[in-house]
């Protein structure tokens, strides 16, 4: 008891704001609200997105999570003419929204405590009055046919899903109509949780003794900081499966018929990251150790970074007629791919106007796909791969 009622009450310091309690709540800003409202009442809305994944305040997010909202479901709808939102203040948006969530996760907590003492009462067995588990669960990189029967079988058992934004649409149509779904996801420029937000939410409801389980895009444990999470709730005593998913190389190079290693052309695959820790242009890996001809490189997140990056491999080695493909939505309906030479890849990224997530394979092997579809010495292209 005594535990939980500290998890409830990290959970409510956590997410609320400082000025938050029941007798001093500031005026809630109504740009969230409006969104949350015009979303769940309009099929068709500005909110609307071709997205195969969960974009920040898509129509698809608050209709799927709406069970968090239903103290805002009652209010009448605004008419469809004024359904504008002003993305000004992500910080302010993403502050109201939490302000909206917290009173129907309170009362989850709630409910699933008084689930938890029922059982434990019931029968006296102490292995029912102890803390839930919690599942990190990889989806792949959006291909619901990725997904593993065991990632199946414990998605559909959940009774709370954490999912992040790369987590596609298709699979999430495949929770139980009874489990809880959360949206925890990142972009750049707006975290709708905190990492340490994240965490306090896992370990609240972990103590509640629900089955929670964290859904993440590709493997949880590449580039997923899924080894966060696991450190930190193993540390509250919390016991944590992991369920590793078909990372984005993987999944994407096979769909393109890239070999990620190819005997007398790749002897070695390198998984960077292209994020820089601190928001700029400059990749965190030395580009001196990555300049390897003979192996093959796959960037996640690097749209950003790739002009730095590839000037820096060059630079170090890497000849610039070097093959390289990035695949914007891999093995999604909307999947887009650029195939050009290391030289060329920004530029013609630049023209296809590809957005995130795009993954960037680097190497020889790329010629070996049978989509690449000239000789070294021809002019890139654009080619759908789908």
């Amino acid at each position: 008891m005594l535990a939980l009622a500290k998890s409830e009450m990290a959970l409510v310091n956590k997410l609320s704001l400082s000025s938050f309690s029941s007798s001093n709540t500031k005026s809630i800003n109504p740009i969230n609200p409006k969104t949350v409202i015009c979303s769940l009442h309009f099929k068709t809305s500005s909110f609307s997105s071709s997205s195969p994944f969960t974009e920040k305040h898509s129509l698809e997010r608050y209709q799927r999570d709406q069970w968090i909202y239903s103290n805002l479901q009652q209010q009448k709808p605004f008419e469809p003419t004024s359904c504008s939102v002003s993305e000004d203040n992500e910080d302010s948006i993403r502050q109201d929204d939490i302000e909206l969530q917290l009173p129907e996760l309170k009362k989850l907590l709630q409910v699933l405590r008084e689930k938890r003492e029922s059982k434990c009462c019931g029968d006296g067995r102490e292995d029912k009055c102890g803390p839930g588990d919690v599942y990190l669960v990889g989806t792949g990189p959006g291909d619901p046919e990725l997904l593993t029967l065991k990632a199946m079988r414990v998605i559909q058992k959940a009774d709370l899903l954490l999912y992040d934004r790369l987590v596609s649409n298709d699979v999430l149509d495949l929770v139980s109509q009874n489990a809880r779904l959360l949206y925890v996801g990142k972009t750049a420029g707006y975290h709708s949780r905190t990492q340490e937000e994240i965490h306090e939410l896992l370990l609240s409801f972990a103590e509640a003794g629900a089955t929670v389980v964290r859904l993440k895009g590709g493997d949880p444990l590449v580039f997923g900081r899924g080894g966060e999470e696991m450190d930190f709730l193993q540390q509250q005593g919390i016991q944590v499966k992991v369920i590793p998913g078909i990372t984005a190389a993987s999944g994407i190079a096979a769909e393109l018929g890239i070999p990620l290693t190819h005997r007398g052309v790749a002897n070695s695959v390198r998984f960077l990251t292209g994020h820089s820790r601190k928001g700029g242009t400059d990749p965190l890996f030395v580009a001196e150790n990555a300049a390897d001809p003979d192996s093959t490189l796959v960037v996640y997140m690097g749209l950003s970074t790739l002009p730095s990056l590839a000037l820096k491999l060059m630079h170090h080695g890497l000849p610039p007629n070097t093959p390289a493909a990035a695949i914007e939505r891999g093995t999604t309906p909307q999947q887009r791919v650029v195939f050009a030479e290391l030289k060329d890849l920004t530029d013609k990224i630049s023209s296809a106007e590809l957005i995130s997530p795009t993954l960037i394979v680097i190497g020889k092997v790329v010629s070996l796909s049978p989509f690449w579809p000239y000789s070294s010495k021809e002019a890139p292209c654009m080619a759908e791969a789908k």
